[in-house]
């Protein structure tokens, strides 16, 4: 046993349950017939396990018991690529791949590193998820902390990227910003060289060296994923990048099914600040679904990052791999 507690297993159980109505309830938007029918249980028990929750305090604005279940898968997880960090919050089998926990749960934590009074630095990627939990982030003043981003902020085309979520970030709790007002890609490796020379750049480069913690988005690579849907990269160099085997992408760096960074391809002209491999680093990938499965334990393998936020579902067909 790990610890003591004074509840009975029974009751924990009765928590659990709980805990799982009210996240169907308060976060997954479910009807109270629609959490009956996932739990297995009567619309009655379903609507008493939602009152039960409220009145010990498990729901606030966010579920505040932790789920055994998922503090089992997060534990494996943890062992088995000895990361650093690893939160596994509860998933709606009816909706596999919503984010809406997820991105709760991120939000959590990125509060609870802007609301330090001693300066950091926080570093951040790009991705849906990520930008969802910015937009629950509660308003706060840091103008002391200071928010980079790792990622370029433009398409090819110069139109600026709608998952920019280190200024959003910034924004949101007062905080001193840095962007990176370059493409994701560059055109070619001479402009790229010439785009890291830039002053702006070696200043993240050194502050990024500073962050306390780096949250990342994680996506696969195929057709109508993250990069190519958004038109950082042409059905050509998707491709190409196929042909080499790779699975998956942060901040626009591909990586095949090993972990393993690629050699040449986009990679040569990616302007995003580099990934260390294995992270030294707090690095702390946000990701759900189906379609983060191969890019998540990719990268957990290679060390790419060393923390990972994720729904049970996602998190047991990592394990499964």
């Amino acid at each position: 046993m790990c610890g003591v507690s004074n509840r009975s297993d029974w009751q924990e159980g009765k928590l659990d349950l709980a805990a799982r109505a009210a996240w169907l309830y308060y976060i997954g938007g479910r009807t109270q017939d629609q959490i009956a029918s996932t739990l297995n249980i009567s619309r009655p028990a379903a609507q008493r396990l939602v009152a039960f929750a409220v009145s010990e305090k498990l729901i606030k604005f966010r579920l505040d018991h932790p789920l055994a279940d998922c503090m089992d898968i997060a534990q494996k997880l943890l062992d088995r690529f000895g990361l650093a960090f690893c939160d596994v919050v509860p998933a709606d089998p009816s909706q596999p791949g919503a984010h809406g926990g997820v991105a709760i749960a991120a939000a959590r934590w990125l509060e609870q590193y802007a609301a330090q009074s001693a300066p950091l630095v926080l570093a951040m990627g790009t991705g849906r998820t990520l930008r969802a939990a910015v937009a629950e982030v509660s308003p706060m003043g840091r103008p002391q902390h200071k928010i980079i981003s790792r990622v370029g902020n433009m398409a090819r085309d110069g139109s600026a990227s709608a998952f920019d979520v280190a200024m959003r970030l910034a924004d949101h709790v007062g905080a001193q910003r840095y962007p990176m007002p370059m493409p994701v890609v560059a055109e070619t490796e001479e402009e790229r060289a010439l785009l890291q020379a830039q002053r702006s750049f070696r200043t993240l480069c050194d502050l990024a060296a500073q962050a306390k913690a780096t949250f990342v988005g994680i996506a696969g690579i195929g057709w109508n994923t993250a990069m190519h849907r958004d038109g950082f990269i042409t059905d050509a160099e998707l491709a190409d990048l196929s042909e080499r085997g790779a699975v998956g992408e942060i901040t626009g760096w591909a990586f095949d099914a090993d972990g393993r960074l690629l050699d040449g391809s986009v990679n040569a002209r990616v302007v995003s600040l580099p990934l260390e491999q294995p992270a030294s680093r707090l690095v702390v990938a946000v990701g759900v679904g189906p379609d983060k499965v191969a890019p998540i334990h990719a990268a957990l393998g290679g060390k790419l990052i060393n923390g990972l936020i994720t729904d049970e579902l996602t998190a047991q067909a990592v394990l499964a791999v």
